[in-house]
């Protein structure tokens, strides 16, 4: 029922803000088109910009649309109005109703139009069309009101809906509040569609054909708020859903819910983490986190040092850094010509960063020598014993040995005491890799996998991976006080002056090698505080149960052969699968062939269905098998039989 009623020289109503039943006003209108689409409501017509929001009209039922569309209002019920004659356009029509979409509310909404006007008034856009459509360019023959630039508007010669509306603008509080919540609306449906495992984990495109789907070129001009939102969300239409419960790609899954509000406080106080002045809730935070991390490693009393780096590769460039300088600290100053021919040593299964920093330290991924591991994956402590006496005799210096706490692909553990014992014995620095597996020292079921971690030097421990941080958030833990400091810091006189007025200890930005250093701790502190020690503690232990679960349903399966023998040490669990084709095939080599193509045809198959994603890769004279590994909080003991299956139903044909 209108509150506001008049009408136009073509008979529709023209409201300043009204509200009214579709019914009603589709009788009055005429021109009615329905379309619902899988991915949202969508709204299609013609001829009249309105801003438009729906809601079923039921006290229980919380969930809305919110759109701005071109044109007339389109019938949005799943059926046509009766008394109502819809022209019909091709490609329109009524399509599968959204998920989660209660029965009985087909024709009970209550629909809120605005003019252009109420809209300015408002702050709301002009036209928010759904990702692939276009709104129809305007006929330059047409009339077009004079342009003239008011107080309040940007003057950019469009509808006032460009940033310049926003803060600081004058008066520009209304405005922002209303496109960041659009903004916080678009993240919400994402965020409740991501963990719904009737959704696509991803919707895959090849690049040029996603580069063509889309305009993602930079402009000259600005862009309207409404195409900013129409950006956000055919930027997370096609996004990887990582949050998935079906989603295992990479060590870094999940979406944890006070991870994410701390991420999004981060970046609303928007500071660096150099200096005290600027930081001073986060580098406390960040104190009393790394402080935290040392004592679980076991330096007494959490003594020691440390900082958040932009991930595991650079926290383990970090420790070379360090081992470099305790053992020639005037390398700093004279460069390498001044220092001899210095060796690293890391398992042949060890993360690649470890020769990415001995490249860019100048130390030369020559000089990183690779130790043999065991068929599940762990260094051979003898072999690193007799590769550094092969050094020594070569007359090269041994200043650096990486051992590896959960190895990215087998999931291995190093033998931590025999390796601190080698070290110890020839004066090595000791760095335990510990990016995926450093936090199984959560765990009281699990932390015997890194016994001797204590004994290293350093240690680095990445909690976006198993403890579902979000990204980014590596630590590296040093176990001697001030180093940091002595081998990174340049006494910038404009950062850190040393006649502040309070303890300088705690301007941490001069020990490390960035300046500008994003806030990173947040996340992690905020989390350890909603979870406790027990939560985080908890959410590992499933995960492990879950990957031994995997291991139990296929080590015996037909069709399925274990990369190596035993149980997983981590949530890696690596194997083949035979598709019945090449399951019986006598010749050797020719069944290596195949199987050599089985993964990375399954796993396109994923991506194209959308149904899940698991990584695979060779591993030295090993063809490809697939690596199963399991961080996301949210993945269940289904979601492993539906795993199993799916690769079962894509491979069948293989």
């Amino acid at each position: 029922m209108l509150e506001e009623e008049e009408e136009d020289e073509r008979g529709f109503p023209r409201l300043s803000d009204a509200r009214l039943d579709l019914q009603q006003f589709a009788q009055r209108s005429g021109q009615i088109q329905h379309r619902i689409s899988f991915e949202q409501l969508r709204v299609v017509a013609c001829g009249w910009a309105l801003s438009v929001s729906v809601s079923p009209a039921a006290p229980n039922y919380r969930q809305q649309w919110h759109h701005t569309v071109s044109g007339l209002l389109a019938e949005i019920i799943p059926g046509p109005i009766p008394g109502v004659k819809a022209p019909v356009r091709p490609g329109l029509g009524a399509k599968r109703r959204p998920r989660n979409f209660p029965e009985g509310l087909d024709r009970n909404y209550v629909v809120c139009l605005f003019t252009e006007r109420e809209k300015e008034r408002r702050g709301l856009g002009s036209a928010l069309l759904n990702v692939g459509e276009v709104e129809k360019p305007a006929d330059p023959a047409a009339k077009q009101p004079p342009q003239t630039e008011a107080a309040g508007t940007c003057g950019c010669n469009k509808s006032c809906n460009c940033t310049k509306d926003l803060l600081p603008a004058m008066d520009g509080d209304t405005k922002t509040m209303t496109f960041l919540q659009e903004v916080v609306d678009i993240l919400l449906a994402y965020i409740v569609e991501s963990f719904d495992r009737d959704t696509k984990v991803i919707d895959f495109h090849y690049p040029n054909e996603l580069l063509q789907m889309n305009n993602w070129e930079l402009q000259e001009e600005p862009a309207t708020l409404d195409d900013i939102l129409i950006s956000c969300r055919a930027t997370l239409k096609y996004a990887i859903k990582t949050a998935h419960p079906r989603y295992f790609n990479q060590l870094s899954t999940g979406l944890d819910m006070v991870g994410l509000a701390a991420d999004w406080l981060t970046s609303t106080a928007n500071t660096n983490m150099f200096t005290y002045e600027v930081a001073p809730v986060f580098v406390l935070l960040e104190y009393v986190s790394l402080k935290k991390m040392r004592e679980i490693i076991g330096w007494p009393d959490g003594r020691g040092d440390g900082i958040f780096s932009p991930g595991g590769a650079i926290s383990n460039m970090y420790a070379m850094l360090l081992a470099r300088f305790k053992m020639f600290p005037e390398v700093k100053e004279k460069g390498m010509s001044s220092v001899p021919r210095l060796v690293a040593f890391t398992s042949e299964h060890s993360h690649f960063s470890i020769k990415k920093g001995a490249a860019a330290l100048g130390i030369g991924t020559e000089s990183v020598i690779c130790i043999k591991a065991d068929e599940s994956g762990k260094m051979i402590p003898a072999d690193l014993e007799r590769r550094i006496l092969e050094a020594k005799q070569k007359g090269f210096v041994p200043f650096f040995v990486s051992a590896t706490a959960g190895t990215t692909v087998y999931g291995a553990f190093d033998p931590l005491i025999a390796i601190s014992d080698i070290c110890k014995k020839y004066n090595i620095w000791m760095h335990v890799d510990g990016a995926w597996g450093g936090s199984l020292l959560m765990s009281r079921r699990h932390r015997w996998k890194l016994d001797g971690v204590e004994r290293a030097n350093s240690v680095t421990w990445n909690p976006h991976k198993m403890m579902s941080v979000p990204l980014q958030c590596s630590a590296l833990l040093v176990r001697e006080e001030g180093l940091m400091q002595n081998c990174n810091q340049m006494h910038a006189c404009y950062l850190f002056q040393q006649d502040k007025h309070y303890d300088l200890s705690y301007d941490t930005g001069d020990k490390a090698l960035q300046c500008g250093r994003h806030v990173d701790i947040f996340k992690l502190w905020l989390m350890w505080r909603a979870k406790g020690t027990i939560g985080f503690e908890a959410q590992i232990d499933k995960c492990l149960e879950l990957s031994e679960y995997l291991y139990n349903k296929i080590k015996d399966r037909e069709g399925y052969e274990m990369v190596f023998d035993g149980k997983p040490q981590h949530t890696n669990v690596c194997f083949w699968y035979l598709p019945p084709g090449i399951r019986y095939m006598e010749d050797k080599e020719e069944r290596k062939k195949h199987l050599h193509k089985v993964a990375p045809v399954i796993k396109a198959r994923m991506m194209e269905y959308g149904t899940t994603m698991v990584s695979y890769q060779p591993q030295g004279d090993k063809v490809n098998f697939f690596r199963m590994v399991i961080s996301n909080p949210a993945a269940t003991f289904e979601d492993i039989d539906f795993l199993i299956e799916e690769i079962e139903r894509l491979g069948q044909d293989l």
